[in-house]
């Protein structure tokens, strides 16, 4: 949420950075939460996603006694749904005015025009992709990016760099995270190939970031667009 009331949210992951000085208790990350610190702190609500969140944690949750409201996002619409139903379990008393600026920034088709064909690293040391059904996948193909992984049967695969530069690929996604792509840690393994340094926030989280997602995103995939690539 944008904002957070004293005494209403009661600890949040070692990597919640939103909003800026969060200041609550700290129950390690999705992959090892601290279960026991958890159930001491008593909240009404634990909140999961079945992507980042083990299934062994979630069963040691509910066996202590806690609620476990478990997310599912694979693409836009579903995040809308699945907000409102998160802001609905915490009590919320109104519709949040971000929500229906994220839903209205979503709302317009995409643009017509040539659609460009892209691979999208998330990690690297394996080299990690987007592959099938992933909420981010959906958020770059609304803008007019189509990955090449798309119909791979995981979800996030591990493809050799040398294969991802041979699928030929018009443009390379690099997020800032999970991994941290920047303009020294990622472009070299592409050579030729223009690449977009994108703001992983705003490709892969679902919340009041949505609102501005279209426009920091279109405006940073535009400019690699921009830029001279391999010769075809």
């Amino acid at each position: 949420m944008a904002r957070t009331l004293p005494g209403v949210l009661a600890g949040a992951t070692d990597w919640c950075t939103q909003p800026p000085g969060l200041d609550v208790a700290r129950i390690g990350g999705t992959k090892n939460p601290d279960v026991d610190r958890i159930v001491a702190l008593a909240p009404d609500l634990v909140i999961a996603n079945e992507e980042e969140n083990r299934a062994p944690d979630l069963a040691a949750l509910r066996a202590a006694g806690a609620e476990v409201l478990v997310t599912e996002v694979r693409d836009v619409p579903q995040s809308f749904r699945e907000l409102a139903r998160v802001l609905a379990a915490c009590g919320a008393r109104s519709r949040p005015r971000w929500l229906d600026e994220a839903e209205e920034a979503w709302s317009a088709p995409p643009a017509p025009g040539r659609r460009t064909t892209a691979v999208v690293p998330v990690w690297r040391r394996p080299w990690t992709v987007l592959g099938r059904a992933t909420f981010a996948g959906d958020v770059l193909a609304r803008l007019g990016v189509d990955h090449l992984y798309a119909a791979h049967a995981e979800r996030y695969p591990r493809v050799p760099v040398e294969e991802l530069r041979a699928a030929g690929p018009d443009l390379v996604v690099l997020p800032d995270e999970p991994y941290r792509f920047t303009a020294d840690d990622g472009p070299e393994a592409f050579p030729g190939l223009p690449c977009a340094l994108v703001s992983g926030r705003h490709l892969t989280w679902y919340g009041p970031s949505l609102a501005e997602a279209p426009r920091v995103l279109g405006a940073a995939l535009a400019a690699a667009r921009r830029r001279p690539g391999r010769s075809r």
